[in-house]
């Protein structure tokens, strides 16, 4: 926990959050809930969650260097908000997640837990009834743009993000007085924030990593990354200056939580995503909801494979997986707010039937990726049994021969399998792009923020077809 510049006294109470109905992540959540609760009828059950009332809530990020006070200002919040705090501490210490134990077994080790592992407990907490009914607000996470990227690929979009800052010389200085309660965990300053009871000050103890040479070198840890995160949340960002009364830090971040972010787009943005696995869709689904406020309604169907009862998409009618998809696309939120979809149509019967409900897409991207790179980016994927982190033979190799030596390929990632996903979608691309004829055609074999900017700008503006 950051030390604070103010007493810990919560501030006055102030009017709850309200806002607007807005985008709520879609199938993650329903997902979840299919794996608990395993229904008989998974249709009825899908429709009725997928009309709970879960998108009034907060969402929101607080970022900051060590000793800026963001734990403070997070558990603030909470209480204001009545929302969820999710730290990495109260992450792992879940009893009932076995994702949680391993994480903690990994951390007790290493004082650290791979990003696949902390991203799978967010998304895993995140489908709890409390964060789904009264939000949630994540503390310190992500601290690295491979956290973010993975974040932002199942879907999970804060409405406001916070990034607190202050001189590295405060930050220091601030750091070197802070002292902990071992009896109730409770942080106190030496300046700002020294208990007045003589029993609790010859308790304290001071905390380990926190001499002026460690600081320093998490403060340039830190601002190493945070260059690279603030990019994977524009226009929901908002950096607030720490070097301030904590009350007034707090006033000010309660201030930015509880107003609302218009969308950027001149229309209501109905997007449709196409590429071949492994293009990238997903992702630049998640930054176009994110930053334009769009749901994210991709194929449930897809998004069903990972972990539940469901069948596969080919044993699927296109009536039923339709009859899913519109429940969605007819709520009032896609209807004000507009969306963006992925993984349907994967056909020109699909997309007949897509056109002939009413869901006609006035945005149309195909990702093109060669083959090559297709293959390159899926079938040198790999995973780490013992960790559950993701690494890449090319771009993100095991840094140990160790390591190296039990990592598993996941069998969708297998040669043969890419192949055939791809002959499929190949087959069917010229009658989709026949059909969707104003499409605009981008390389989706470049850095994911250059792809996300191209399309970007397809929304904003018309332009040509095809885009180098």
């Amino acid at each position: 926990m950051d030390a604070a510049t103010a007493p810990h006294r919560i501030p006055p109470e102030m009017p709850q959050y309200g806002e607007e109905n807005h985008i709520f992540e879609l199938m993650q959540n329903m997902l979840e809930q299919l794996l608990i609760h395993q229904p008989e009828d998974p249709i009825p059950f899908m429709i009725q969650h997928l009309h709970r009332d879960n998108d009034n809530v907060p969402r929101i990020v607080i970022l900051g260097p060590p000793a800026s006070g963001k734990t403070t200002i997070a558990m603030w919040l909470c209480k204001h908000l009545n929302s969820s705090l999710l730290t990495l501490e109260n992450l792992i210490l879940n009893e009932f997640s076995y994702t949680a134990t391993e994480a903690r077994r990994l951390y007790l080790q290493r004082k650290t837990v791979p990003s696949a592992l902390l991203v799978q407990l967010i998304q895993e907490r995140l489908a709890e009834e409390d964060c789904i009914k009264q939000g949630w607000i994540l503390d310190g996470i992500p601290e690295t743009r491979e956290q973010a990227l993975r974040i932002q690929t199942l879907g999970i979009t804060p409405r406001h993000v916070i990034v607190l800052s202050a001189p590295d010389t405060v930050l220091i200085e601030r750091n070197l007085g802070k002292r902990i309660d071992p009896q109730t965990g409770e942080i106190y300053h030496t300046t700002f924030d020294w208990p007045p009871e003589s029993e609790i000050q010859n308790r304290l103890m001071v905390p380990e990593d926190i001499s002026e040479l460690e600081t320093a070198q998490k403060l340039l840890e830190y601002h190493r990354n945070i260059i690279r995160v603030i990019p994977s949340y524009p226009k929901i960002l908002k950096v607030i200056s720490a070097d301030q009364p904590c009350v007034d830090v707090f006033y000010q971040a309660l201030t930015y939580v509880q107003s609302n972010h218009r969308t950027n787009a001149p229309f209501t943005p109905r997007v449709l995503l196409l590429g071949p696995v492994g293009s990238g869709k997903s992702l630049q689904a998640a930054l176009l909801a994110q930053k334009y406020r769009l749901v994210n309604a991709q194929d449930p169907w897809a998004a069903g494979q990972q972990g539940t009862h469901l069948p596969p998409f080919s044993a699927v009618p296109d009536s039923l997986l339709m009859k899913v998809l519109s429940q969605r696309l007819d709520q009032q939120d896609c209807i004000q707010k507009g969306w963006v979809l992925h993984g349907v149509p994967r056909d020109l019967d699909q997309a007949h039937l897509l056109n002939s409900l009413g869901y006609n897409p006035n945005r149309v991207f195909f990702l093109n990726v060669p083959f090559d790179s297709i293959m390159e980016r899926l079938t040198l994927r790999r995973i780490d049994p013992v960790t559950g982190e993701r690494y890449h033979l090319m771009y993100k190799p095991p840094p140990t021969m160790e390591i190296q030596a039990r990592l598993l390929q996941n069998p969708k990632d297998a040669e043969e399998q890419v192949k055939l996903k791809m002959d499929l979608f190949y087959r069917n691309s010229a009658d989709l792009e026949q059909l969707y004829g104003s499409a605009i055609t981008l390389n989706g074999d470049q850095d994911p923020y250059t792809v996300f900017e191209y399309i970007e700008s397809g929304i904003i503006n018309p332009l040509p077809k095809k885009i180098p």
